[in-house]
């Protein structure tokens, strides 16, 4: 098993009321003279309130074209995630030479070399830490990047290991486009970043190697260095992955000349009822466990149709799905990132120690992926 030994976020300084963000698209996207009653109405319907955004709301309009909204998500991106990663290492009582493996994953931008690579000597990673930029999983990156670093700290157990997540949804905006879908995702997805601290089960604290010596594979650890507590965080139990069938074409991009052109179908609260519980209890099942035994469910803010589909097919008790939904009020859906700010604010509530705790996450295949933790 593993442990979750820190998770930070961070967001961009622009931020905006749901209302000033529905007059910005207005202006760009909907041709002159549209009556914008269906606008107004889907953007009240996000149970969003306020966003934050890379930009200055005045600055979308003159982005000239993808490679100009990659270039804005490369700038900043790279700083958010400074700032997660940094934040998380220190509160997991961590330096970034501590770091053995880094997993980046985004699906609103591209960068080669990747964020994770620019990151590396800006915040000084060791230049032996593996790196895996991962792109295209979208929502459900945020729970599936969990779930795979899990995977690789059962092979390196005495390892720390970083998830980070950088989505800025805004930057993928298609002007000129009055589509529905297009007007569902600028009145619903928002920007930001997160990072998440791992270590195996055989992690010990140690003392710093020699500065600039990169630790070979092998190398047993230096000898533990005094004072260095071990950070409380919960466990992961273990994790299961679902592609539905039949789904693939019901969320995900159409890239274009003008770069990522969402597609979201209104069918994916269904693709929820028909298969999200047997999956959940089933993998419940799995381990001598009910959903009645959870203790905190961390859900993906999906949007409301979703989280009211999951809430009914799972039978949740009221205010199960409280913390999930005050992230999506306060900052929207943040895709990848999304699920790392609920399961931040959900540690801070402390769950009863020794009590099963569930990451639930959907997105692009269309699919599904299920962290079962212990607090």
């Amino acid at each position: 098993m593993s442990r979750i030994a820190a998770v930070r976020g961070a967001l961009p300084p622009n931020r905006h009321t749901q209302g000033e963000i529905a007059d910005a698209f207005a202006r760009m996207c909907l041709p002159e003279g549209t009556d914008r009653a269906l606008l107004d109405r889907l953007y009240a319907s996000a149970r969003v309130r306020h966003r934050h955004l890379s930009l200055p709301l005045d600055r979308y309009g003159k982005l000239d074209g993808f490679g100009a909204a990659n270039d804005a998500f490369i700038e900043v991106g790279l700083e958010l995630a400074a700032e997660a990663v940094g934040s998380a290492l220190e509160a997991a009582g961590l330096t970034p030479y501590d770091v053995d493996m880094i997993m980046c994953t985004s699906v609103t931008g591209v960068a080669a070399p990747s964020l994770e690579a620019r990151l590396a000597g800006r915040i000084g990673l060791r230049p032996d830490v593996k790196r895996v930029p991962v792109f295209g999983l979208g929502c459900v990156a945020g729970a599936a990047g969990i779930a795979r670093v899990h995977d690789y700290l059962r092979g390196w157990p005495d390892h720390v290991a970083v998830l980070l997540s950088v989505e800025l949804c805004s930057l993928t905006l298609q002007r000129e486009d009055a589509s529905v879908a297009n007007m569902v995702a600028g009145a619903l997805f928002g920007d930001g970043a997160a990072a998440v601290v791992m270590r195996g089960e055989e992690w010990r604290p140690r003392a710093p190697d020699s500065p600039g010596t990169p630790r070979s594979p092998g190398t047993p650890r230096s000898p533990e260095a005094p004072g260095q507590a071990e950070t409380p965080g919960p466990v992961v139990v273990a994790t299961r992955s679902h592609l539905y069938p039949g789904s693939g074409q019901m969320m995900g991009w159409e890239v274009s000349d003008t770069g990522f052109r969402v597609v979201l179908d209104a069918g994916v609260p269904d693709v929820v009822r028909t298969y999200l519980a047997d999956d959940v209890h089933g993998f419940l099942a799995d381990h001598g466990l009910t959903a009645g035994d959870v203790t905190a469910w961390v859900c993906h803010p999906g949007g409301p149709k979703v989280l009211e589909a999951v809430a009914e097919t799972l039978e949740l008790p009221p205010g199960a799905l409280d913390v999930t939904w005050r992230s999506l009020a306060e900052v929207g859906n943040l895709s990848s990132s999304s699920v790392l700010h609920v399961l931040r604010d959900t540690l801070d509530l402390r769950p009863p120690p020794g009590t099963p705790g569930l990451i639930i996450a959907m997105g692009p295949g269309f699919c599904s992926e299920l962290v079962l933790l212990r607090w």
